[in-house]
């Protein structure tokens, strides 16, 4: 890993004035050199305390332009190692125009899926999963919650809740959800999506291996079978810097006719 040029830190001060705190100039500095290649993904930063000597400012103003910089996913903190440069995942292109599975998507990219279980059981249904399944209070709901890892990187925490009478047994699940359905024929033929933009709290982020209030795309997906009974309720959350999600777009056909003479 290369030591980042000096200059970089001690031209805090010599800027031109511009009315923005030295914290702020300190974050741009940092943020350019590494828009510019001047530091590269992998490069440790010094410590905030050569940074402040460096720079003739307070670590108190270090430390603030550096936890915002981890905070946006430009650099990241590892105990005990220091500060280094944040490695840009690949971004990975999902259509929302098919009813694909998570690892229908990835081994159609050739990547590894792999899935960490956060949850797999049979519990009393929420008030939502009430409404959204038609289920009655007595009955059960069957969760399937995991983080969704992909080339060894985590992208995806999936929070599926399905039927009883859909998934009798949880346990079941082996690395796709959709093909224990397929197999039961309770494959889901269409679904409506939801999709927020919202920043990770600290459990999910941690989950996902970035910094809390990073960007996430939340995405609520109610599947149907031919019949139109529900089959799945499920929410997910994606890293924001690693999802594109893409739609085809066609003129409407009354858009398309001519008007008038």
């Amino acid at each position: 890993m290369a030591e980042p040029d000096a200059s970089l830190f001690r031209n805090i001060k010599a800027a031109p004035p511009s009315g923005a705190p030295l914290y702020l100039k300190l974050r741009r500095s940092i943020e350019d050199a590494v828009a510019s290649g001047s530091l590269k993904p992998g490069d440790a930063l010094p410590s905030e305390r050569e940074i402040a000597a460096l720079a003739d400012i307070s670590r108190v103003t270090v430390r603030k332009a550096v936890q915002d910089l981890v905070r946006a996913g430009v650099l990241v903190q590892r105990h005990g190692s220091g500060t280094f440069v944040a490695t840009r995942p690949a971004r990975v292109e999902q259509s929302l125009s098919l009813l694909t599975s998570f690892s229908e998507d990835m081994a159609r990219r050739g990547m590894t899926l792999s899935s960490e279980w956060l949850d797999r059981g049979t519990y009393p249904p929420s008030p939502d999963e009430m409404m959204v399944l038609g289920l009655s209070s007595m009955e059960r709901v069957a969760r399937v919650n995991r983080l969704r890892i992909a080339d060894g990187m985590p992208l995806a925490i999936e929070r599926a809740s399905l039927s009883t009478e859909i998934l009798p047994d949880p346990e079941a699940v082996g690395a796709s959800l959709y093909a224990t359905l397929a197999s039961r024929g309770m494959r889901p033929v269409r679904a409506v999506q939801r999709i927020s933009a919202a920043n990770l709290g600290e459990t999910d982020a941690g989950l996902l291996g970035v910094a809390p209030g990073a960007a996430s795309l939340n995405i609520e997906r109610i599947s149907y079978l031919a019949s139109g009974k529900v089959v799945e309720f499920t929410r997910s959350v994606y890293r924001g810097d690693t999802y594109d999600f893409v739609a085809e777009l066609h003129l409407g056909e009354a858009d398309g006719k001519e008007t008038g003479p």
